[in-house]
Parts: C-alpha cells; sequence; structure tokens
C-alpha cells in the first residue's frame, strides 16, 4: 500500500514573507535635468524656469521618477527641487539618484509601514527569489523589522533556507 504525501510545508505554522507581493505598480523612469540645461551644464534661472514651463509633466503621471544630470554641471538645490515640484500632481515618488536608489527607497517606505504583527512568534522565511526588483536593501530591512517579533528568520524557500536567527 502506498502512503499519502503529505504536505508537511502547508501544514507548518511558517510564514513566508515574498517582498515582490508588495512590489507598487507604476513605471520606474530616470530623468536627466540637463535637458533644460543651456548646452547640458549651465543653468540660467530664467531659461531654466522657461524650459521647465514648457516641458509636458502629465506624461509622468502614476511614475515613478529618479533625477539626475547625466552631465558634470554644477546645481544648486533648487533646480531638483523645482523639477520635483513640477512632477509633484503626477509622478508617485520623485527621488535625486538613480533608479537603484528610488526602489530601495520604494521599498524603505512600504517595509516602515508593513504590520508584521501576525508574524510575532512564529517561524519566518523571506523569500529569496523574484522576478521583480527588489533592492538589496529590503531584505536587510525586513530582517530588522522581523528580528524583535519572530521566533526564527529565515531566507529562501520553505523547501530549501538559510536559518538567519532563532530565538
Amino acid at each position: 500500500m502506498a502512503e499519502e504525501i503529505i504536505n508537511r510545508v502547508a501544514n507548518s505554522k511558517l510564514i513566508t514573507l515574498d517582498l515582490e507581493d508588495y512590489y507598487p505598480k507604476g513605471e520606474r523612469l530616470q530623468l536627466d535635468v540637463s535637458q533644460w540645461l543651456e548646452q547640458g551644464f549651465i543653468l540660467r534661472e530664467k531659461e531654466y524656469r522657461a524650459a521647465l514651463d514648457t516641458y509636458n509633466w502629465e506624461q509622468h503621471e502614476g511614475q515613478y521618477i529618479a533625477l539626475h544630470c547625466s552631465t558634470d554641471a554644477i546645481l544648486p538645490a533648487w533646480a531638483f527641487t523645482l523639477v520635483t515640484l513640477k512632477l509633484a500632481p503626477f509622478a508617485l515618488k520623485v527621488i535625486v539618484g538613480d533608479t537603484k536608489q528610488l526602489e530601495s527607497i520604494i521599498y524603505t517606505e512600504i517595509i516602515k509601514d508593513l504590520d508584521l504583527s501576525y508574524c510575532e512568534g512564529k517561524p519566518c522565511i523571506i523569500k529569496g527569489c523574484s522576478n521583480k526588483p527588489i533592492p538589496q536593501n529590503a531584505y536587510v530591512l525586513l530582517g530588522q523589522k522581523l528580528f524583535p517579533i519572530a521566533k526564527n528568520i529565515m531566507y529562501g524557500e520553505a523547501c530549501s533556507f538559510v536559518p538567519l536567527y532563532k530565538k
């Protein structure tokens, strides 16, 4: 007689946290402010403001934006702030940096707001594989958030994990 196969993972109290589940929808875009500078390098306030006034900001509706300057122009902080204020009615998030920094900031905010009370006193796995660009920092932040409440913290999959912490 063949024995019934029992899925011990499905029957366990193990909680799997998949950061991909929290990946917010919205296009990520790097926007170069040098396009509004004279010859890509020189910021003349009047011309800069005029160029920003004629730009179609609505095209960035629902996007996450990483502002940067692709040239070696030295820009005052207000130059990026002014662009951010133009994007404010449309973009979901604006930062100065690259798209990796953007993802890290997005996940920092997501993890900060996560209610993980259901993980208290339970063994937790931080799922490692992802099809979306989850920043390394997100795993670190999630581990820190779980540390004071989880019984165990593991990384990977239920069938093959690396133990990280045990109370």
